[in-house]
C-alpha cells in the first residue's frame, strides 16, 4: 500500500520532518523503534527512527538529515506524495523504566531520536537532564520540544554560536561531577556515542546507546548491521538498536560503518548531477 506524506516541514537547511499516513505502525510504535522506508520500487531501503506517532490520526513522524542520495531524494518530496513501502515498527522499544536521574545526550540529527526517549523517560517518572549539541546554532533542532520533557536542558554548539561552546561531553562531565546520575542514554554521531561511553565508563554510569548501523533487510537475516557487544555478535535491527555503550566494540563498529563510503559518495554525486531541478526547488 502507498504511504502518503501529509505534512512536510523544514527544520533547518539540511533537516526535514515528514508526517506519513501509516495506520498499523502508528498504533504499535514505541519509543526507540524505527522503520525501513523505500521511496519507490527501485529505491534503496533505509532505516529512520520513529520520532512520533499518533494512533488517532493514523500517522507517524520521521525526521531526517539530507546526507546520501536517498535522503536527498526524500527531501525533494512534498506533501501529497507517497512512499511505496514502510516496514515497521522495528527494533526493541526503550524500556529502562523508572531509573531515577537520567541524562539524555544527543547530537546532530540524533536530537530528533532523543525526543521520543525524553517523552518516555518523563512519563516513567524520571528526573530528566538533557544535553544536546550541534555544529552551529542554525543546525539545532527541537530545543523547545525537548524543554517540555526535560527538568533541565543544556545546549552546546561546536562554534559557540549558541549555548555552551564545545562538545556535549563537557557539560556531561560537569553534571557527573556535581550530581548523582543513575542512567545515561546517548544517540547521535557514532564517534560522539563512543566519546560519551568512554566518559561514563570510569565511574560506572550505566550508558545506553542507540546505534544507527548500515542495514539491508532489517530482519536479522543479512547480517549487515552486526555489531560486537561484550564479545558477542549482535544485530542492531533485531537485538537493538539500544545497547550497553560500555560493551560495544567501538573501533570495529566505526570501521564497519565506513564500508560503503565510496559507493555512497558516488550515489550522492550522481543524484546531484541528475536532479538539479529538484535540488534548486527545495
Amino acid at each position: 500500500m502507498p504511504y502518503k506524506i501529509t505534512e512536510k516541514v523544514r527544520l533547518n537547511p539540511v533537516t526535514w520532518k515528514l508526517v506519513l499516513e501509516a495506520p498499523l505502525i502508528a498504533r504499535q510504535a514505541k519509543a526507540g523503534q524505527f522503520v525501513i522506508i523505500k521511496i519507490d520500487e527501485k529505491a534503496e531501503r533505509i532505516p529512520l527512527t520513529i520520532n512520533d506517532n499518533d494512533p488517532q490520526k493514523n500517522t507517524i513522524t520521521i525526521i531526517f538529515q539530507e546526507a546520501g542520495a536517498t535522503t536527498r531524494r526524500l527531501g525533494c518530496l512534498k506533501a501529497g506524495d507517497v512512499l511505496t513501502d514502510i516496514l515497521g515498527p522495528l527494533g526493541k522499544e526503550t524500556d529502562f523504566g523508572k531509573a531515577g536521574r537520567v541524562v539524555l545526550v544527543a547530537g546532530g540529527v540524533g536530537i530528533a531520536e532523543i525526543l521520543p526517549v525524553a517523552k518516555y523517560a518523563k512519563r516513567e517518572g524520571n528526573y530528566v537532564l538533557t544535553i544536546i549539541g550541534s555544529r552551529t546554532k542554525d543546525l539545532l533542532i527541537l530545543e523547545e520540544e525537548l524543554k517540555r520533557y526535560s527538568d533541565k536542558l543544556i545546549v552546546t554548539t561546536d562554534d559557540g554560536s549558541y549555548g555552551v561552546k564545545g562538545l556535549v561531553v563537557s557539560p556531561l562531565k560537569e553534571a557527573m561531577a556535581s550530581e548523582k546520575l543513575d542512567l545515561c542514554y546517548c544517540v547521535g554521531p557514532d564517534i560522539m556515542m563512543k566519546a560519551v561511553s568512554e566518559t561514563t565508563k570510569p565511574c560506572g554510569l550505566k550508558t545506553l546507546v542507540s546505534l544507527d548501523a548500515n542495514m539491508v533487510d532489517a530482519t536479522g537475516m543479512c547480517g549487515t548491521c552486526r555489531v560486537t557487544v561484550g564479545g558477542k555478535t549482535r544485530f542492531v535491527c533485531v537485538d537493538g538498536p539500544e545497547f550497553d555503550g560500555h560493551l560495544v566494540e567501538w573501533d570495529l563498529f566505526l570501521k564497519r560503518q565506513k564500508r560503503f563510503i565510496e559507493e555512497e559518495k558516488r550515489a550522492a554525486e550522481y543524484f546531484e548531477s541528475h536532479h538539479k531541478d529538484c535540488i534548486y526547488k527545495r
